[in-house]
């Protein structure tokens, strides 16, 4: 459920949306877009939608992480990406009128705005530059999936989580990389014990700091070399 208290924000002040696919919209559209959204803060660990469940809008996020993710048989989570300000999350499964096929959560306390499926429908109808927009969202996300299956799945353990840390600097910059160790765990593809002992390592080869549960990435090209990209 949504949190009824929220950070107050409109669609024509919102900094993440300059960043995003409604970066585009006219005077006109985005005044449009104001009445036909709901702004709310969510707690973190709160769920946008869960695996299976119908897509009735997307997410359009203001402040804050969310994490999609898959679980496997045994109910462990493999999260496939982090969206932070500025992504829309949950429009992919609206297009195959199909069960959404993965989930999504808050990593953290953030500000999401929701749009209905057939407000947000009519507006790609509308409005070409967002058409062409999601379309090419969509094909670059095919490409950057496939490149993150391929490197999870054909890398050691130490890789991934070199190629991972790179990945979420970019995602939490210019802020330290705020993840738990169980999440980013979840995201390399590994143990939480095992990441904790290569963390270690890596904080002691000099590339990374880490206080408490942030880290910061001190030797990015080493990593780079370390994840063979």
């Amino acid at each position: 459920m949504l949190d009824k208290s929220h950070k107050h924000v409109t669609c024509s002040t919102c900094l993440s949306r300059s960043n995003s696919l409604l970066g585009g919209l006219c005077t006109d559209e985005v005044s449009n877009l104001e009445n036909h959204r709901s702004c709310n803060l969510f707690k973190k660990n709160q769920s946008l939608f869960l695996e299976g469940s119908f897509p009735r809008g997307v997410f359009c996020i203001n402040q804050g992480k969310v994490k999609v993710f898959k679980r496997g048989d045994e109910g462990k989570e493999q999260i496939i990406h982090i969206a932070k300000e500025g992504e829309i999350v949950g429009f992919r499964a609206m297009f195959s009128e199909e069960v959404y096929n993965v989930a999504a959560e808050t990593l953290e306390e953030s500000n999401i705005c929701y749009i209905a499926k057939d407000d947000f429908l009519n507006m790609i109808d509308t409005n070409a530059a967002l058409r062409n927009g999601i379309m090419k969202e969509l094909s670059k996300e095919l490409a950057d999936r496939a490149s993150f299956i391929t490197n999870m799945a054909q890398k050691s353990v130490r890789e991934r989580l070199a190629f991972a840390l790179i990945l979420l600097e970019k995602i939490y910059e210019p802020e330290p990389i705020n993840l738990s160790r169980e999440d980013m765990a979840n995201f390399v593809g590994t143990a939480t014990e095992t990441l904790i002992r290569l963390l270690k390592d890596f904080k002691e080869e000099g590339l990374i700091e880490v206080h408490t549960r942030k880290m910061t990435v001190t030797n990015a090209k080493k990593l780079i070399d370390i994840a063979g990209k």
